[in-house]
């Protein structure tokens, strides 16, 4: 009995060890099960994306996209795990999920980039796939799904509404905001034109960017809703108008309208101390941040100053003063200055007061945070100096104003040889001899054209017309001689936007000199006229026949540099690819050569990772 009672009693004891000493073991093994897992997982997602090798010139592109490929055409983000949505390293394959194994790529023999790989897929940084192929990419989502949207090109084609109206939108320029462009400085407060900053910094008038403005406006008007428009005040029309005399803060008698003696109209006349910016003439205004283009006729007498105040975000209040004074433009803090001249003549200023504050905040600003103000509307408007005023309105768009601010630009500037010289030097390439200050250019002679005949057509101004024609002298004049006429071998008339010797022969501007005399073709049906029919038909001669040699097999050349220098070709950008497709497209709504629509094709294709083929 007591070896039975001994015996009953160790085999519980033995069963305990036995179950204790399992516990234990799971214990251990579960522990280190737990602690690989994290180790690994901590191994790979610390893993570094961007092992490039420091000695190449390319090092430096990190790469934390990679161009992955799933056998699921079903799986999406969100059907991914928490850790593939926060960026680890793994793929999910009809499997599972599986790590990526890190691998280096020599690339070319000559430098390394770190790569993945998983079952015998390599996997590349996106960023070095667009650094190496110049392809274009990101992650965009659209409702509740993400996907990453790959590009060979990053410009747009514009395929034409129908034929080309010689007298209608211009080309695509609808689509323009010149005004805000960073190569422009400001528009200036005297003459109505953007100022550009291309080849000289203090800033120039260029005749290219100046008409694209009025084009781009132009084109604007005819595509865009009708304007709401807002009167303030005019002399003989002032609906509720409430001014006030401030001066040292006391308020004074109400303004004074007075029969103007060149206009014989009631405009309003305004005589206060110009130099006391305490005192001044002022209308308030409740109109919303959709009508910020001020427009008014002005007459200057002395010490003339106009100010606006607008209201931005955070109640943060800015002041554009318009002052008579022949300084282009300046700025304090919130305080912008643009002179408007000195001119004691009526004018007719329309001011884009976004454009305005933008530009003059981007003078004080350290970056371009803080230029653009949330909602800005204006708050009120004052008068200082002596001087007469009418039509003051406040819009959502003055688009035609700002379109015969440039047209009349060109009357008033225009010299004896019918040109706009450009006042910068320009040295296109190295090997081609510099442009001295007073060159023109086929491309601004042709978007001239295009501009004064629009005038003309609105207007039937008969001034802008004679402008026109006057602007073809030029073209019949060889680039050595101070024109901007050459010839391809000798046979094949080419308009040089850059008239360099030797001869660039750039494409884009090329076309758009031939649209301006095509313009001014189909607008003027004088006998004098027919030797522009001559001009532009000869010009679309040389373009049909050496169109081919700005092919490249992949894309396009923006000028024909290494034909006359024997150097490396020049490849157009996609901006300026596009470009010449947007020419060609619309040149064939009008002109029946099948060549032209054909190669704009063909170019398009290239846009979209099609290559000639090859032997």
């Amino acid at each position: 009995m007591r070896m039975r009672c001994s015996k009953s009693l160790i085999s519980p004891m033995r069963m305990r060890i036995n179950l204790k000493f399992l516990l234990v073991i799971l214990i251990v093994l579960g522990t280190i099960t737990t602690l690989t897992y994290w180790i690994r997982c901590g191994d790979v997602t610390s893993a570094p994306f961007d092992h490039l090798d420091r000695s190449n010139p390319k090092a430096g592109m990190k790469g934390n996209l990679y161009s992955l490929d799933s056998e699921d055409d079903n799986f999406s983000e969100n059907d991914a795990s928490p850790l593939v949505q926060e960026g680890v390293p793994l793929i999910r394959t009809r499997g599972g999920l599986k790590t990526l194994d890190d691998i280096d790529c020599l690339i070319n023999e000559e430098y390394t980039v770190s790569c993945k790989q998983e079952d015998g897929e390599v996997f590349i940084p996106f960023t070095f796939l667009h650094e190496y192929f110049e392809v274009y990419g990101k992650v965009v989502q659209h409702n509740d799904e993400k996907h990453f949207e790959w590009q060979h090109s990053y410009s747009k084609v514009y395929h034409p509404r129908g034929k080309y109206d010689p007298h209608g939108v211009f080309m695509w320029f609808e689509n323009y905001n010149v005004g805000v462009r960073d190569r422009v400085l400001c528009i200036s407060g005297a003459e109505g034109v953007p100022v550009s900053t291309q080849w000289d910094p203090q800033g120039h008038l260029y005749p290219i960017q100046i008409a694209q403005f009025g084009l781009s406006h132009f084109s604007k008007n005819l595509t865009e809703k009708t304007p709401s428009i807002k009167l303030l005040d005019a002399g003989e029309i002032f609906p509720s108008a409430q001014w006030t005399m401030l001066t040292n803060g006391q308020t004074k008698s109400p303004l004074k309208r007075v029969l103007e003696k060149t206009t014989q109209k009631k405009v309003l006349e305004f005589k206060t101390d110009g130099s006391d910016t305490d005192s001044g003439l002022t209308i308030t205004s409740k109109e919303d941040s959709n009508h910020m283009i001020l427009t008014f006729d002005l007459m200057m007498k002395a010490n003339v100053t106009l100010s606006v105040t607008i209201l931005g975000g955070k109640r943060t209040i800015y002041k554009l003063h318009y002052v008579m004074t022949d300084s282009l433009l300046s700025a304090h803090e919130n305080e912008i200055f643009f002179g408007i001249g000195t001119s004691k003549d009526w004018m007719k200023i329309t001011r884009d007061l976004i454009v305005d504050l933008q530009k003059g905040l981007m003078l004080v600003k350290t970056s371009r945070k803080g230029t653009k103000p949330r909602s800005p509307r204006v708050r009120d408007i004052t008068l200082r100096g002596w001087g007469y005023i009418d039509n003051i309105t406040l819009c959502s768009s003055a688009h035609m104003a700002h379109f015969f601010a440039v047209a009349n630009w060109f009357v008033r500037h225009q010299d004896e040889d019918g040109g706009w010289p450009i006042m910068v030097s320009r040295r296109l390439f190295p090997g081609m001899a510099d442009l001295a200050p007073g060159w023109y250019s086929a491309m601004g002679q042709g978007q001239a054209i295009s501009v004064l005949t629009r005038a003309f057509k609105v207007t039937g101004n008969i001034t802008y017309l004679y402008t026109a024609m006057k602007a073809v002298k030029p073209f019949k004049v060889r680039s050595e001689s101070h024109g901007v006429m050459t010839a391809f071998a000798g046979k094949y008339v080419w308009y040089e936007e850059y008239p360099t010797i030797p001869s660039s022969y750039v494409l884009n501007g090329f076309i758009y000199s031939l649209m301006g005399l095509y313009d001014l073709k189909m607008t003027c049906t004088h006998k004098d006229c027919k030797e522009v029919t001559k001009l532009y038909e000869d010009g679309m001669i040389s373009l049909k026949k050496l169109l081919p040699l700005f092919d490249t097999g992949s894309g396009s050349l923006y000028d024909l540099r290494h034909y006359s220098l024997g150097v490396a070709p020049n490849l157009a950008r996609w901006d300026y690819h596009t470009t010449h497709i947007n020419q060609l497209l619309l040149l064939s709504t009008f002109e029946s050569d099948p060549i032209l629509k054909s190669v704009a094709d063909r170019w398009i294709g290239y846009m979209k990772g099609k290559r000639a083929a090859h032997n």
